[in-house]
């Protein structure tokens, strides 16, 4: 079979959601695959100078921004139908333009792969959602545990391992996912023994070690708070399914709470979604665990959940914190949301006022009074979760949403206008 890269690039920035609201959602949908896992999986196929597939890919503008990525360093990549090919035989840069670092925040997990196939790398800051700082201090720091070398040049990381990659006892500040992610790859093909203390816990960091080890590496205690690498020689490509994203679950399922409807989930690993569908029960929703599937029924008016806290993994996620909150705008009663992971993860907070919402910010601390209606409005996201959070709220509404904004939407919803659509729902992107 020939495969193909349909680039995303279809005008994203000139593409607005119009979401007629009040539509029950009904149906069943399955779930897409992890933009969270992908992304550093395919950062991690530059290890081996082999060919891996990848099943269950996401076709979103963030993966395309990798692609981008692997391209530029010499990489052949064919993708088609959720199956992505990349062969990583003829790389031949290590050095990354800043305009493709730039289009997007995880771009930064490419330095500890290519540090680990080459020897050095350089590249910018990275880009993304400007939803508070994220900084890469944590990368940098644990990488020259490992033997790596840093240079700022005025903007620019210009780094080498002059002596060689080698084991080190790693002890993260916070569990950052990212820096877990770039120590696990660059570690996988050093000299001895790393061992990572506080490492983030998320599905993702266990897809990856999945990965990684089937392509030879030794990774154990993935999923908990230490993790312990054993270095490699070489490394070979595999054939690895992605795993079902949580977001874009939790996200459907608010869609669904919001219109008081009644859906079926299938294609995804519900012990994922453990804090999430707390919140959805706390609500007045029947959940139901079918296997990989979720049943999922909600009440007419939803009941205020008290209280929504962000936290590390297995905690609450904040990637679903913004969702939820437009979940609740129309719920009997107050929910007070505490974001502990991003200082500026409130940026859709001025789009749900616009439609009706009662709800006042007060630093890390946002309380929702729920509201008799939301109303349809002209709105516009400022991130990818915020444009998330607008969407549901839409559907809730009374009338026409317009939603502006929707490049956001794409760097981690795979046509969610067509998914939620087939679920009864009025979406359709113009």
């Amino acid at each position: 079979m020939k495969y193909i890269y349909y680039s995303l690039e279809r005008v994203l920035y000139l593409s607005r959601l119009v979401i007629n609201g009040l539509k029950r959602l009904k149906g069943e949908a399955a779930v897409q695959g992890s933009k969270n896992s992908a992304l550093p999986i395919l950062a991690a196929t530059l290890l081996s100078g082999d060919e891996s597939i990848l099943h269950n890919c996401p076709n979103l503008s963030d993966v395309s921004g990798s692609v981008n990525i692997l391209r530029y360093l010499g990489c052949e990549v064919e993708f088609c139908n959720g199956t992505l090919i990349c062969s990583s035989r003829g790389l031949n840069r290590n050095h990354i333009p800043n305009s493709l670092m730039r289009e997007m925040r995880s771009s930064i997990i490419f330095l500890g792969a290519l540090l680990a196939r080459t020897g050095s790398a350089s590249m910018c800051f990275p880009g993304g959602c400007e939803i508070g700082p994220r900084p890469i201090d944590l990368h940098l720091k644990a990488l020259s545990e490992l033997g790596v070398e840093i240079h700022d040049d005025h903007g620019v990381f210009r780094c080498n391992v002059p002596n060689g990659l080698f084991g080190a006892k790693i002890a993260l500040s916070f569990p950052s996912v990212g820096a877990t992610e770039n120590v696990m790859i660059c570690a996988s093909m050093a000299e001895g023994t790393t061992v990572i203390t506080n490492a983030a816990r998320e599905p993702e960091i266990c897809d990856l070690a999945d990965y990684l080890n089937s392509c030879g590496a030794n990774i154990s205690g993935a999923g908990e708070g230490t993790i312990v690498i054993e270095g490699v020689k070489t490394l070979r490509g595999v054939s690895h399914t992605i795993i079902p994203d949580r977001i874009v679950a939790a996200t459907l399922l608010a869609g669904c709470a919001s219109t008081g409807g009644r859906i079926r989930l299938n294609r995804l690993i519900p012990s994922h979604l453990g804090a999430v569908l707390s919140i959805f029960e706390e609500s007045g929703c029947e959940v139901s665990v079918q296997g990989s599937s979720i049943v999922f029924d909600s009440p007419h008016r939803l009941s205020a959940p008290k209280i929504v806290r962000t936290m590390p993994y297995p905690g609450f996620p904040t990637d679903a914190q913004a969702p939820i909150m437009a979940m609740t705008a129309k719920s009997k009663g107050t929910t007070l949301f505490v974001e502990n992971i991003f200082e500026n993860r409130y940026l859709h907070v001025g789009g749900l006022l616009q439609m009706g919402a009662n709800i006042k910010v007060e630093g890390k601390v946002a309380v929702s009074q729920g509201v008799d209606c939301l109303h349809g409005a002209e709105v516009e996201a400022m991130d990818l979760r915020g444009a998330a959070a607008l969407i549901v709220a839409g559907l809730g509404a009374e009338g026409k949403t317009t939603l502006d904004g929707v490049k956001y939407l794409d760097r981690g919803y795979e046509n969610i206008e067509a998914v939620l659509t087939s679920l009864g729902g009025d979406v359709k992107r113009i």
